[in-house]
């Protein structure tokens, strides 16, 4: 009996063809810049770029939309990244002491959504090697790396070590040729007696190619000593007796000089000449920030150009009592003289120049300074030598991110308007381009521009264009000039980079320049966004702060100077006995202040007492917005200037409201009435059942007979966990979650207009209805009085909900009579969205952290739920509406909720029933803030930070995916992996060409995802909240058909309608 019920009520195929073809999991791309970078590298053939983390990953970046990432097995530090050169190769140094060889390989083809994609080109760890230690030393950290060094053949890799050997590696094979080896010995028996001293000659420091001779490479020691060796005869032809430390060394691009620094902040000049054996003085010896004592120069580059001055580049050498703890970098060329200050400190740098043999110059065009919180590229061909913007790996942590909102569909002339703004903040137009321009992006246009704006701690919201893989910096806007703060940029004398005479008497030496935009500290932390709203057909910009502000923004095409309108809103509405003890207001700036061409304030709402605000709404059709702080809400008419609403929800302990916290209990006696008929109900049915049958002693009858018991002890379901009620006396009982504008029926059934709904942490809900007067008569007025004074809107309190358990409210939305999302303002009005149907009865969908509900309007009964508490500890931190397309059918699509909680992991509903779909993990629920910090996007995409300046990009959609799709050519065919497998990049986040997927580390697996508990592939009804063993009762109560379904859903509404009190007023 029991196989024919699986067999006729199980998953309907059809179904699951649907799921698979709309849902789809995959993390695809990381933006921003890399966390803890630590080592770098550029292949001059290719132009791609490499970068090397702490955490053990390897990021490969040419043009934009050119991106590979690797990741070790082990979470060690990358030390040094070499390339060989055309060949798609790398090799990787780790702080472990091991060699990693990696290189581009291509995969099998694969199929996502069922539509097939093309094999994913990513890079692959091919080989590893570790350096064994000398025989009869115990110690190994004679044979520990210091250096590594690749010669022009690519053949052959020499490896110097700390106790001063040098060894050789064969590649690809990574294996060592013993013969080759130089130990310190046999230098020291080359050297003279006065020089020897009995002294060690250190580590090995550096190791440099001959620029000309092939076969010859310098070996620079601690001590100082440089030994010029000879490969193919196993002597040293040259000695250049060094007194100094050694820091590094460089050859000149002839062959005939090097450069060596120090590290008492001096470089020095060598001339390599034929017949002498011994060099005992250099051609000259420099300190530049002399003659106070100076840190080292870590790295000097020297290179040739056709004016005759070199460019000399040397990282540190700052004078160590005045500017020790300056991070800089100068270059150096003739008469011109540079000292580029950076606010982190510098990892690597290299130069973009020609490497052709036959090129007599070196003709650098750029410097490429990796720092330890940005890239920062130098154009070396423009006069002045300024700096060029990134179109990627641009530092999201500039100021650290506090929030985020994305823009879908965001229309062209909007677009226009960001990027000629953006261009204006920039000043001069770069005549050279991006410098790292390797690959070819083979990705196709958007159809529709995406942005992506970050709310920062300095009171500044960031413009990303998001639309592809590289995520690039559009514009900037800055709320700090509608304030007077500690630091007033309007108070600041004159910049003296803008006075040449004053540059020159300020800056003398060393001439210093500020370079970079990270910039970890802010004038005055009450500036930090807290929260962002903007209304695309508008131009409407809402950010709200940390001290209470909310400042409406349009945008204009020109400069303006204006004053800002202020209006204050208390929420306490004068009420005695509370006294706010936190930050004080921002000052608002009175007289009138210049604003660039952008986004320029039109008004500002303080709310008071001068919270942080933690939810805000924009409609930007009636003109209103909306904002919560923990102690209420308002709603504010920026049109006319005025007040509407101001209403405290912060509990408290006054005799007015002992009668609120008391009224839930009634209702709660009510409901323990209920909980013991239902279970005398449910003892008749099981003695009328077990009446008819004798049971059989079996282990599956015993199953049921604990579940039985277990569901007599709980007023819930078998498979949930009971809801507990949460306490009312809770200090943050009062902070308002969420915020939302609808036009629904609030009143009556009939008449539909303007709603505000609130929800609180408390578990509390408020509809307020709305009477806004004219109401699509096109109100244009920007600034200044209103036309319409006499008129003002209203806001009437139609409905006030409680949550019996009290989880906090974490998303309101209303549904039309198809239970679809309303569209967005001016969406219907001017025909760019599918009208609502306003003919049938609506819906209001509100997402607690426990579980999810829908409630009829305007009645406001229970319709249908589902609980998310019987997972364990599992709490809704986000929830979206989105819409998913289908892969096979063009024009089908589902609208679907997205839950993230706080477990990490994706629960995908349908619309209004709440059926469970699939279930993603996600994120580690050990990573809050990755948490906190998710976005979604409503095409079914997302956003989260794992790390303070990266995001990770993923998709629910499997039709919609943003990943990286590019070709490279190589020097070497493009091999395929032996089972068309790619190796796994890492343990958690994983980018490769084409795909980015998450696996168990320093595994081999197909590029398609494995299935991820419930899936696509996995029954269309089972639940999201199931814990421990399936029983029968489970099947029966979840396999079944579509009528008993009904049934069952009318039984929860009759049964638990009343479980929610509702106020009407």
């Amino acid at each position: 009996m029991m196989k024919f019920r699986f067999r006729r009520q199980g998953t309907d195929p059809q179904r699951e063809k649907i799921k698979q073809e709309l849902f789809a999991f995959s993390k695809t791309v990381e933006h921003g810049f890399p966390h803890q970078p630590s080592a770098l590298a550029f292949d001059p053939k290719l132009e791609l770029m490499a970068i090397g983390t702490k955490s053990g990953a390897i990021k490969v970046y040419g043009s934009p939309g050119v991106e590979f990432t690797g990741l070790h097995g082990d979470t060690t530090a990358v030390t040094q990244i070499h390339f060989l050169p055309g060949q798609g190769r790398l090799l990787s140094l780790l702080d472990d002491n091991t060699i990693h060889l990696w290189e581009l390989a291509a995969g099998a083809p694969r199929e996502v959504g069922g539509v097939k994609r093309e094999g994913v080109v990513c890079l692959q760890e091919v080989d590893s090697y570790i350096l064994p230690g000398r025989p009869g030393i115990e110690s190994c950290s004679a044979t520990r790396v210091t250096v590594l060094l690749l010669l022009r053949s690519s053949d052959l890799l020499c490896i110097g070590t700390e106790g001063g050997g040098v060894y050789f590696l064969e590649l690809p094979c990574l294996s060592l040729k013993d013969n080759q080896t130089l130990l310190q010995d046999q230098v020291m028996q080359s050297l003279p007696d006065d020089y020897r001293c009995g002294k060690s000659l250190g580590p090995v420091e550096s190791l440099q190619e001959h620029p000309r001779q092939s076969g010859k490479i310098l070996i620079g020691y601690s001590r100082g000593l440089v030994v010029l060796w000879e490969l193919t005869t196993r002597h040293a032809e040259q000695l250049f007796l060094g007194k100094q430390q050694l820091e590094s060394l460089v050859w000149e691009r002839s062959g005939n000089i090097f450069v060596s620094s120090h590290n008492d902040g001096g470089y020095s000049v060598w001339a390599v000449t034929n017949g002498n054996t011994y060099n005992h003085q250099p051609v000259s010896s420099t300190i530049p920030y002399g003659p106070f004592p100076c840190k080292a120069i870590n790295k000097i580059l020297w290179r040739t150009t056709q004016t005759g001055s070199p460019v000399l580049l040397y990282s540190g050498g700052m004078p160590r009592a005045s500017y020790g703890d300056r991070h800089c970098l100068t270059i150096q060329q003739g008469k011109d003289h540079v000292t580029l200050d950076f606010t982190s400190r510098v990892i690597d740098f290299f130069t973009v120049h020609g490497v052709e043999q036959e090129n007599e110059f070196d003709e650098p065009s750029a410097v490429v300074v990796l720092l330890e919180e940005e890239l920062v590229v130098i154009d070396l061909k423009t006069p002045g030598w300024p700096s060029l913007p990134t179109p990627y790996l641009a530092p999201l942590h500039s100021s650290a991110i506090t929030c985020s909102f994305h823009v879908s569909s965001v229309p062209p002339k909007l677009w226009e308007r960001l990027v000629s703004a953006g261009k204006a903040q920039q000043g001069r137009q770069h005549a050279h381009g991006w410098p790292i321009c390797g690959g070819k992006n083979l990705a196709l246009q958007p159809k529709q521009q995406e942005l992506l704006l970050t709310g920062h701690e300095d009171g500044t919201v960031r413009f990303w264009d998001a639309s592809g893989v590289a995520l690039t910096p559009l514009y900037k806007l800055s709320t700090a000039n509608v304030f007077h703060t500690d630091c007033d940029p309007s108070d600041d004398p004159q910049d003296p980079s803008d006075d040449p005479d004053m540059q020159q008497e300020e800056e003398e030496w060393p001439p210093f320049r500020k370079v970079g935009c990270f910039d970890p500290y802010s004038d005055d932390p009450r500036l930090g966004i807290q929260k962002i709203s903007l209304c695309k057909y508008s131009n409407k910009l809402v950010v709200a702060g940390t001290a209470g502000q909310v400042i409406v923004l349009g945008l204009s095409d020109e400069r303006s100077d204006h004053s800002v309108d202020v209006s204050v809103v208390d929420l306490l509405q004068d009420r005695e006995g509370f006294t706010w003890k936190g930050h004080d207001r921002l000052e608002p700036r009175l007289k009138p202040a210049s604003f660039p061409p952008g986004f320029q304030p039109l008004a500002l709402v303080q709310c008071m007492p001068p919270a942080s605000v933690t939810a805000v709404a924009l409609h930007a059709e009636w003109s209103l917005i909306s904002f919560g702080t923990s102690h209420g809400f308002g709603l504010f008419d920026y049109h006319r200037r005025n007040a509407v609403l101001a209403r405290l929800e912060r509990h408290t302990h006054t005799h007015s409201d002992t009668h609120a916290l008391f009224w839930p209990m009634r209702v709660k006696k009510k409901k323990i009435r209920q909980k013991s008929l239902r279970q005398s109900f449910r003892r008749i049915r099981k003695s009328r059942v077990s009446g008819k049958k004798r049971p059989i002693t079996t282990p599956t009858s015993k199953v049921q007979e604990a579940n039985a018991a277990l569901a007599e002890q709980e007023d819930v379901a078998p498979i949930q966990r009971r809801i507990e009620p949460r306490s009312a006396d809770d200090s943050l009982s009062g902070v308002v979650r969420c915020l939302c504008f609808a036009d629904t029926f609030l009143r009556d059934g009939t008449h539909h207009g303007a709603t505000l709904w609130a929800g609180t942490n408390s578990g509390s809900v408020y509809a307020y209805a709305l009477e806004v007067p004219g109401v699509g008569s096109g109100r244009v007025s920007e600034r200044g009085g209103a036309g319409e004074g006499s008129v003002c809107v209203e806001a009437v309190l139609g409905k006030e909900i409680q949550l019996m358990h009290r989880a906090p409210v974490v998303s309101i939305s209303v549904l039309d009579g198809r239970g679809k999302p309303l569209p967005d303002p001016y969406e219907a009005s001017q025909d760019l969205a599918i009208a609502p149907d306003m003919t049938n009865a609506h819906s209001v969908l509100i997402a607690s952290e426990e579980q999810l509900k829908v409630f009829s309007l305007p009645k406001v009964s229970a319709k249908t739920k589902f609980k998310l508490t019987a997972h364990e500890g599992c709490r809704v931190r986000k929830v979206a509406l989105v819409v998913l397309g289908s892969t096979a059918q063009e024009d089908y699509c589902e609208h679907t909720l997205v839950c993230l909680t706080n477990l990490g992991d994706m629960h995908l509903f349908n619309i209004p029933g709440l059926r469970p779909q699939v279930r993603y993990d996600c994120i580690r629920k050990e990573d809050i803030s990755g948490i906190a910090s998710c976005v979604f996007t409503k095409t079914g995409q997302g956003f989260y930070l794992i790390s303070p300046s990266e995001y990770e990009r993923f998709s629910l959609s499997a039709k919609v995916l943003t990943e990286p799709l590019c070709s490279v050519q190589l020097d070497r065919p493009l091999e395929l992996t032996s089972d068309g497998t790619t190796t796994q990049a890492n343990g958690t986040h994983k980018n490769q060409m084409g795909q980015a997927e998450e696996e168990p580390p320093s595994s081999m697996s197909s590029p398609i995802l494995d299935t991820p508990l419930d899936s696509p592939l996995s029954c269309a009804d089972i639940t999201l909240d199931s814990t421990g063993e399936i029983t029968v009762e489970d099947v029966r109560d979840f396999l079944t058909t579509v009528d008993e379904a009904e049934n069952n859903l009318k039984n929860i509404q009759e049964e638990e309608g009343l479980s929610t009190g509702i106020l009407i007023n």
